[in-house]
Order: C-alpha cells, then structure tokens, then sequence
C-alpha cells in the first residue's frame, strides 16, 4: 500500500502581508515558508499509518505544485519522514491547476490513498482535494479527522453537524482531512534532516492547463479600531457603549 500526501508551500503565519505591482502580486522579500499546517498534520498521520502497519503501508510520498524555490519546504517533510518527493514544475495561478498538475503526476503512480489538508492557510480555498478526486475519477471524503487501516481497508471518521460519522471506502481515494487527523506535527530528527539530503526530488514536467481564475487584486483588511478602556466602577458607560457603538445588545 502506498500514501500520497499533498503538500503546499505557505507563508509562516507570523507573515506580515504586503502586496506589490499596484496590489496585484504577494510580496516574498524576506518570508519564511513552511509547510501548510493541514497537510503536516496529514503527513504525521501517514507516517503513524506507515509505522503501525508492520510493513503493508510501503511508502509515504509527498507531492507539491510549484517551483524549485520551494525545495527546502519539501525537503522538511523528507526530513520529518516522507520516502520519496515529486514536485510538479509549475507556478500554479489557481486551486484548477494545482489540482491538474498533481493529478497528471499521479497518473504515472500507484497510489491508494491521497490525502490532501482541507485547505491551505494562505488562500483557504478548499477545492484542490475535491479537483484532485475529480481528475482521477476516485472517491472522496471530506472533513476527515481520524484515519485508521483495519484489515486491510481505511476506516474513516469525519465530522458532521451535531456528531461524528465513521465508514470505509474503496481504494484508491482521496481523503480531505481537517485538525484532528493528528495531534501534533511528527518533528524532523537530526538523522532525518541528514537522510533527506541524499533523497531525490523527481521534477514532473505536467500537461498544460489552462487556469479558470485569476487575481484582480489583493486587499488588505481595515485595521482594527482602538480600544477603549472603561473605568470598572462605570459598568453604565460600558452599556451605553455595547447599546450605542458596538450595538451588540
């Protein structure tokens, strides 16, 4: 049995955001990349998967849709543990051609399970996991947060409102999984940071793709207001405000 896991290459969360060209393009300079926290999560999951299997899950490869900048973050999640890589090369415009180029790659392979992070936490699109499953004709399921392999065959739990819902699917599929799927992200042990230097990236050269969106332009969020402090022995002037401004009540 083999796990894909898909991977992307975002901002660290203590980013300021600035954009350039008349707001049309994210400013890089000087950010620090890492890997989408979803799809960290999912990628521990597979390799607990792989380490409880005692030998039937045989590999656990990662996939991201990009250029050769975003090598190092690839190589972390060697490092924490994937076998293998394939990076798609490609700047992807939208979640269609993400979705298309990883699908492409996947052609080539034999995969049983995909597992794709419910969104990324740059664009927090939610579509490249759906896409994914469309490209390749696979079942999907969304809102996974507990993955297991019984017998031979995915036991899955996803959320639902009001409880939790759990049932099995035919392989391959993909797997759409939200915080749950893990409980901590697998950290990257000195011998695996060291092994993931040797380990080849395969650079997949896709099929073109014509993007379905494009960004018009990017717009930051109003800064927040002020605070207002209120003296704690005038609970009155606390109401007005509540009433009045906040009209909350």
């Amino acid at each position: 049995m083999k796990i894909l896991v898909c991977i992307s290459n975002v901002p660290d969360t203590t980013t300021r955001v600035k954009f350039i060209d008349d707001n049309t393009k994210f400013d890089s300079t000087g950010v620090q990349w890492v890997i989408n926290p979803w799809d960290e999560l999912s990628l521990t999951r597979a390799l607990e998967l792989k380490d409880a299997s005692a030998g039937a899950i045989t590999e656990v490869t990662v996939a991201h849709v990009g250029l050769a900048n975003a090598e190092p973050t690839i190589r972390k999640a060697l490092a924490i543990g994937a076998d293998e890589a394939i990076r798609v090369n490609i700047d992807p415009v939208d979640a269609y051609s993400v979705a298309a180029g990883i699908a492409d790659a996947v052609k080539a392979e034999s995969f049983d399970i995909i597992m794709c992070g419910i969104e990324s936490s740059d664009f927090n699109g939610s579509a490249v996991g759906g896409m994914i499953a469309e490209f390749l004709g696979y079942p999907s399921v969304s809102a996974v947060s507990k993955l297991d392999i019984e017998n031979g065959q995915p036991l899955i739990t996803r959320e639902i409102d009001g409880g939790k819902e759990m049932l099995t699917v035919s392989m391959p599929f993909v797997a759409i999984v939200q915080k749950g799927i893990s409980k901590e992200p697998r950290i990257a042990s000195m011998r695996g940071i060291m092994t993931a230097r040797t380990k080849t990236i395969k650079v997949v050269e896709p099929s073109p793709v014509t993007p379905l969106t494009r960004v018009i332009m990017y717009e930051l969020p109003a800064p927040r207001a002020a605070c207002t402090f209120i003296d704690p022995e005038n609970p009155k002037q606390l109401i007005e405000l509540l009433q009045n401004e906040a009209k909350v009540i």
